[in-house]
């Protein structure tokens, strides 16, 4: 379109030399239609902007992100003069139309109609509009060009998609676990302790451990059965453009609905918990209960207000972690306090798993356990055991030690 007008330019030039030095009709004449072919210009856009008609269909308002719905849009000129060139141009930013080129113009005549079919497909979970963004319209000598906003446009509810997975890596195989957990819960030591939670029983508190930690802990008594599997999921909203927090907040409830379905196939108890204080659910006993945590899952909203680390000091302190198998942290950032609160979960016979759902690097977050090969997060570059590693290789490391010391004595 630049090249156009220069070149409409030259010739406008050329015909104002022509009058200026030469004179005559002819001259004249091309001057003065140079001159108002412009204003004819923006005079017809002006009357399509009035006259023109687009009309969108979609197959539903509530789908599912990474679904193809059906679309159909139409142009129609219900006018007696030509439309040289209408273009449409869609919503790109967390959704895509298939078979359908971006900027393609089309020229209606009269009374003409065009309909085209096609599909599109949304990326992220939220509630946000779809399909033709606004409308393009040139003159007949593209010369110019007015974009119009389209008025009416679609908006879609879209909930996140479920991804079913087999296995999970940091804990291979979890029933099993689970099981093994479950029966060797008798042979756990009596001086494990935990914080104090209320209710429990005065001969249970551990005196020197409350000296210690200058609060009240309790001990794990000998048959406190551990039972089930605790998720908890940030939703605290760490950006204000939807374009940076849509996709992240996406993947990480396709995280949560994958990690609880697995679960739930496995028959395995699951309580979940979130930094929304009004959202939790304290118990899933199988895929017959999914469904509906499901719809809680498709109508949660994130929020900046929510404060991550008190919900899980909340937790910790009502002791909603130190009664289950295996407790789940699914976060977008990574966090050193909210790893320590996590060493103090394993430190009480818990095992844990830290999720972080982030496009940041956390190279010097992560480690790799030099015994298992495991993934895990370290707040210090020394550490080289994840936690399960760490107790096993210090105790063999004190029996190695031990068993030195005494050889030495008997020579």
């Amino acid at each position: 379109m630049k090249t156009r007008r220069a070149v409409f330019g030259i010739f406008w030039l050329l015909s104002l030399a022509a009058i200026s030095f030469y004179g005559g009709t002819v001259s004249y004449g091309i001057f003065f239609a140079l001159t108002f072919l412009p204003v004819l210009s923006v005079f017809y856009i002006v009357c399509v902007w009035f006259r023109y008609k687009v009309y969108q269909e979609i197959g539903s308002r509530n789908i599912v992100s990474g679904q193809s719905v059906p679309y159909y849009f139409v142009l129609e000129n219900e006018d007696k003069f030509a439309f040289a060139a209408i273009g449409v141009s869609f919503f790109s930013d967390f959704s895509y139309v298939e078979e359908v080129p971006d900027q393609m113009e089309y020229e209606l005549l009269p009374g003409e109609r065009y309909r085209y079919e096609t599909s599109f497909v949304c990326r992220y979970r939220g509630e946000y509009e779809v399909g033709i963004k606004e409308v393009t319209i040139s003159d007949f000598l593209r010369l110019f060009r007015v974009r119009c906003e389209v008025k009416g446009t679609k908006k879609v509810i879209v909930a996140p998609k479920l991804i079913r997975i087999h296995e999970i890596k940091s804990i291979l195989d979890v029933s099993s676990m689970v099981r093994r957990e479950r029966l060797g819960q008798a042979a756990e030591q009596d001086i494990v302790t935990r914080e104090y939670v209320s209710g429990d029983a005065l001969k249970q508190i551990h005196w020197k451990a409350t000296a210690r930690a200058q609060k009240l802990m309790s001990r794990k008594m000998i048959g406190e059965e551990k039972e089930g599997v605790l998720i908890f999921f940030d939703t605290h909203r760490y950006d204000k453009e939807p374009q940076k927090y849509l996709p992240l907040e996406n993947r990480l409830l396709e995280t949560v609905l994958s990690l609880v379905l697995f679960l739930c196939e496995k028959n395995i108890p699951v309580s979940i918990s979130c930094s929304r204080e009004q959202f939790q659910r304290d118990r899933l006993n199988g895929v017959g209960e999914f469904g509906d945590f499901y719809e809680l899952i498709r109508e949660l909203e994130f929020d900046h207000a929510e404060d991550t680390k008190n919900r899980i000091r909340h937790l910790l302190g009502r002791g909603a972690a130190y009664d289950k198998q295996v407790v789940f942290f699914i976060l977008q950032k990574p966090d050193t306090e909210i790893l320590e609160m996590t060493k103090q979960i394993s430190e009480n016979g818990v095992i844990t798993v830290l999720y972080v759902v982030t496009e940041e690097k956390i190279d010097d977050f992560c480690a790799m356990s030099n015994v298992c090969g495991a993934p895990f997060a370290s707040s210090s570059n020394r550490a080289i055991y994840c936690p399960d590693c760490r107790k096993r290789t210090t105790r063999r490391q004190t029996a190695e030690r031990m068993r030195k010391m005494r050889a030495n004595v008997t020579r």
